[in-house]
Parts: structure tokens; sequence; C-alpha cells
């Protein structure tokens, strides 16, 4: 298994681990998502690749959160392929997301899962997360 920076090639491989997400979209568009952060020093996209294809997926986002007066560690995206589950990738990547993490001085780092993802929330109390504070959303957009 290597786990490495993703790269615009991985448009195919991107857009189906975001479909698995729950986000889907064209390969091209997953591809220029990747364009849009990747000069971006606060944000990382991690893949995790086995046999030539991507079997999971990783973002993080770095920021100075001021109440804490430190910086954190947002992990965005955590998606690994339906073939791929139960065999470790999803906690490689984050082990792989909260080194990353600590190397930028993070004193934190979260994420959020969607109320229904019951089996999500196991494996992330399983790594040691714990639930946090009640998110509200407020679209204001399409995205």
């Amino acid at each position: 298994m290597l786990v490495r920076p993703a790269r615009v090639e991985d448009g195919v491989g991107l857009s189906h681990l975001l479909d698995v997400l729950g986000y889907p979209c064209p390969a091209e568009e997953a591809a220029q998502r990747l364009l849009d952060v990747r000069d971006d020093p606060n944000q990382t996209v991690l893949v995790a690749e086995q046999g030539g294809q991507l079997a999971g997926l990783v973002c993080c986002d770095l920021s100075y959160y001021l109440p804490l007066g430190a910086f954190t560690c947002r992990i965005t995206a955590l998606s690994v392929a339906e073939n791929a589950q139960r065999r470790g990738i999803g906690r490689l990547l984050l082990k792989e997301a909260e080194s990353l993490a600590r190397s930028a001085g993070a004193v934190r780092i979260e994420l959020t899962s969607a109320a229904h993802r019951e089996d999500a929330h196991a494996f992330y109390r399983a790594c040691g997360y714990g639930e946090g504070a009640v998110r509200f959303v407020k679209r204001l957009g399409d995205a």
C-alpha cells in the first residue's frame, strides 16, 4: 500500500472515492478540484494506492483557530473504495493525517461525519476520536 499526494491524473479515482462518500462529481471536475487546492500550503490531499488503483483518500485543511490560539487540522474527506473497506486503509489514512497535523504544529484534529453514517462513527471512535460539538449548517449556494 502506497500513500502519496494526489495527482491531477488521479481524477477518475478521486471521482469514484468522492462518490463513495456521497459527493458525486465527474472525473474532470475532481481533477479541477485538486488543482484548486494543490498550491494552498494548508490543504493536503493524500491517496492510498494499491495495485495501481486508488483505494482511499484523505483531505486535510490546516487553519489557525483563534479561540484556541493554535493551529488545528480538519479532515474534510475520508473515503475508502467499497472493495477495499475493512482492510486497514481508513486507519492508515487517518494516521497519515494525524502525522501531517502534528508536523504542522496542529494541537487538534477533527472531522465531521453525516448523522446516518453509524458505521463510520464506530470506526472513528475505535481510532480514538470522540464526539465534540453539534454542527449547524446553512447552505449558501449550490455546492
